[in-house]
């Protein structure tokens, strides 16, 4: 084979390669999924409204019901 015969085949792929990759730029969606921040609420801490464990309980002694007001608004967005 020609050496002006190889230059021109690697021109060629590198090309098609550039071509293929400007595609993927300009009409394509990520190849991998954006990560979303997951968020974990922290209330405040009041022993007479949250659960705890006793020693005369087996299991946990939990309230009845939950308070939401101590729970900070959830933000907007």
């Amino acid at each position: 084979m020609q050496p002006g015969n190889t230059i021109a085949n690697l021109i060629a792929a590198l090309l098609l390669a550039l071509m293929i990759g400007g595609v993927f730029l300009l009409f394509g969606r990520p190849l991998w999924p954006q990560r979303h921040a997951r968020m974990t609420v922290l209330l405040p801490i009041d022993t007479m409204t949250t659960g705890s464990v006793r020693k005369a309980c087996v299991e946990p002694c939990l309230p009845a019901r939950f308070d939401l007001k101590l729970a900070p608004a959830r933000p907007p967005g």
